[in-house]
Parts: structure tokens; sequence; C-alpha cells
């Protein structure tokens, strides 16, 4: 039996130096325009998503789904976030899919976390995603505006919607870009 438990107890240490020698020496492929392994989405997305779970404190949102609130939060959304998580006539861009893992494009799959759960990742953002932490541009008021805007996604009111379109020119013969046609 001692043999057996000496056996069992050496190849774990084994596997934990194998395991740190693989890491060390850059065998690990980090460049984000490569596919992750299934075994990384697995294990970095079940991580992040238990770390959220676990961390998050349960409060409730303190701003109400008013129309003004929802408003408000596109704006502060269409400045800070929509870049990388699409608009309404944008949902899915080339930038998006330049990032590993995956942005979430929050106009093709509605945010499905509970409220407390995205104002914790959009103050203090994810490691290794790209995510930001916004606690030092954004006041607590502005993440809970946007955490509103982001509930409110599959039914945005019409003023919401309209903060998100693309401009329109109001020049003769020129794109929504500001560049003449032709050009």
């Amino acid at each position: 039996m001692r043999n057996f438990l000496l056996g069992i107890i050496l190849t774990l240490l084994a596997l934990a130096i194998g395991t740190l020698w693989y890491t060390r020496t850059g065998r690990v492929n980090f460049q984000a325009d490569q596919t992750p392994s299934a075994a990384e989405r697995w294990f970095a997305g079940g991580a992040s998503d238990a770390y959220v779970e676990r961390n998050a404190p349960h409060v409730r949102n303190p701003v109400p789904a008013t129309e003004q609130n929802v408003v408000s939060g596109a704006q502060l959304y269409l400045n800070h976030c929509a870049g990388c998580h699409g608009t309404p006539s944008s949902p899915d861009t080339q930038f998006m899919h330049s990032f590993n893992p995956p942005v979430p494009r929050f106009f093709v799959n509605a945010p499905d976390m509970p409220d407390n759960q995205n104002f914790y990742v959009i103050q203090h953002g994810l490691r290794f995603t790209g995510m930001p932490a916004w606690n030092k541009t954004l006041t607590t008021q502005q993440i809970w505006q946007i955490t509103t805007f982001l509930s409110a996604i599959p039914s945005l009111p019409p003023a919401a919607r309209k903060v998100l379109e693309p401009p329109v020119s109001t020049v003769p013969g020129s794109s929504s870009s500001g560049t003449k046609s032709g050009s």
C-alpha cells in the first residue's frame, strides 16, 4: 500500500513539473489571432464565469429602467462599448473577430447575466479577455446606467435605438461617414 501511495504522489508531482515546464518554456500559444483550444475555452470560460458568480456582490440595480436611464446608458454604451460589442446597425464587425476569446456581440445575443454580474464585469473588467476595468473612467452611476441599458437590449425604447443609429448626413452628395460620394 505504501508503494502505491508513493506512486500516486510521484505521478502527481511529475504531472505538476511537466505542466510547469510546458507553460514556462513558451509552448502555450497566446496569439490572439488563433482560436483557443476546446480545453482552454472550457477551463478559462468556466473559471471566469465561476469567479464572477462568486465575487459579484448580490446587490440590486439602483438605476430603474426608465426611458431616460436607458437612453443615458445607450449614449455611454455608444461612447465606450459599441466599438467592441456592436450596435443594432453593426451587430457583427471584423474588429470583433480580432479578439480571443470572442467578445460578446450584444445585438446578436442579448446579455443574459444578472445585473449585479454585468455591473461587476464592467466595473472590474476580465483579465486576459480584452475587457477593461471601467471603474477608473466611469462613475458608479454611469456603470449602472450601462448595466440598465444592457438589460433593456431585447426591448429598447425608440429613443435609445435612435442614439445608437449612425448619423445621417445633411450634406447633399455625401455618405454618413462624412466623405463625398464617388471619392
